[in-house]
């Protein structure tokens, strides 16, 4: 089966994680992705978050996030190493890049040069806030600009808290950027293929994070306010929206909107026909205006069963639930399974490491995932295919271009 991206080739000149994941996106979707980094290498590969085996093990941040491309090492500080990026640049579709905005300037790779360079080439960059404004020649990273600038990190943050609550996981706001630049590269392919015309696109972690808060953006906009306040009763307005505990300290949420449509099925269903009959309850109305009692009964029936009665007893009903899964369950996930989307991906030395499927099913299928490549493990397959004889190759290694 081909790939949507298959005949694309992107070069990319990034590091961490946010700008990477859109190139290991892109190459999972078939891009031939060529991923340019410094004789050192991105800084990810020394990290160490994520990383299994001990020392020299496999780092599961590097992989997820540079799966499937092509690394070249290239000094770029010095001309030669520029040089061979723009031949580089010559048959690519795509110049993909995070530098700051003064050393892409400095390395003659700004959109303003690729593009007179390269018309035809779409230039994509990540960004910390954007690229006009006073914070555009600043960095930024998941935590501060996405998690924490971005409002997220308030909005799930307690009132009373001692201190704000954390992302969830390595790269979570990075990786949601990376997807959407990912997305804005694609438009990109399809205006070039049906104008002809090349394009300059940026996304940033800022942009993306108000992307996600946007409902809630949008009211405190309106409203004039700074914060929504989490209140301490946790009561809901609606009993069939809520996370319930179980008798074995498990949770399941709930999020049956159309509340008078599934009450009395649930009701039955849950072995208490009495709470629908009740008339304190008959409507979500009234549901609404006894929600102590109401929501109390509630508390009490969940905390009754176990979680996997529980999982019988909804199944008997078409309300929405789901279980609040672990992390470590997820693999087992029997939707998981079906749809392929935790792959088995072959390490090359014998063994085999666990990486998470591009979100997209194409004609039923998900994109097969592949391993990272080792620093410069492509360098001279690419310099050759771009007319660099033996000789040549050697004479950039003894300088110190290539590595």
């Amino acid at each position: 089966m081909s790939k949507p991206l298959d005949g694309i080739r992107i070069v990319e000149v990034a590091m961490w994680a946010f700008v990477p994941a859109c190139g290991g996106m892109l190459s999972d979707l078939g891009a031939e992705v060529i991923k340019i980094e410094p004789p050192t290498g991105d800084p990810l590969r020394g990290l160490s978050i994520g990383a299994i085996g001990g020392g020299g093990g496999i780092d599961l941040s590097w992989e997820s996030y540079n799966r499937g491309k092509k690394s070249v090492t290239l000094d770029l500080k010095q001309p030669e190493g520029r040089a061979v990026l723009m031949k580089l640049c010559e048959g690519a579709d795509v110049f993909l890049t995070n530098l700051l905005p003064p050393a892409r300037l400095a390395m003659g790779i700004d959109a303003d040069t690729i593009r007179a360079r390269f018309p035809g080439i779409i230039y994509a960059s990540g960004s910390g806030t954007g690229p006009n404004g006073p914070d555009a020649a600043k960095g930024g990273y998941d935590a501060i600009t996405f998690w924490a600038r971005g409002g997220v990190s308030s909005a799930v943050t307690d009132d009373e808290a001692d201190f704000p609550v954390g992302p969830p996981g390595p790269a979570f706001g990075d990786t949601l950027s990376g997807s959407m630049l990912a997305g804005a590269i694609c438009a990109a392919i399809a205006k070039k293929a049906r104008t002809g015309e090349a394009s300059t696109v940026d996304v940033s972690l800022l942009g993306t994070a108000m992307w996600s808060m946007q409902r809630f953006i949008a009211q405190s906009t309106m409203d004039g306010i700074d914060k929504f306040p989490r209140p301490r009763d946790r009561k809901p307005y609606n009993v069939l929206v809520h996370n319930y505990r179980t008798a074995d300290n498990r949770f399941l949420a709930l999020c049956m909107l159309q509340a008078d449509k599934y009450w009395a099925p649930f009701c039955e269903a849950a072995g208490r026909p009495d709470l629908a009959a009740d008339p304190r309850y008959a409507n979500a109305r009234l549901r609404a205006e006894n929600v102590d009692a109401c929501f109390a009964e509630m508390q009490a029936l969940f905390a009754s069963r176990t979680l996997a009665e529980w999982r019988e007893i909804l199944n008997r009903q078409d309300g929405q639930w789901d279980v609040v899964q672990h992390v470590g369950e997820i693999h087992k996930d029997a939707q998981v399974r079906a749809n392929d989307l935790v792959q088995t991906v072959d390490y090359g030395d014998g063994s085999t490491i666990p990486l998470v499927a591009v979100p997209m099913l194409f004609d039923g299928a998900p994109m097969p995932a592949r391993r990272s490549p080792d620093l410069g493990a492509n360098s001279d397959e690419v310099l050759a295919a771009l007319g660099y004889d033996e000789e040549a190759i050697i004479d950039l290694k003894v300088k110190g271009v290539v590595f």
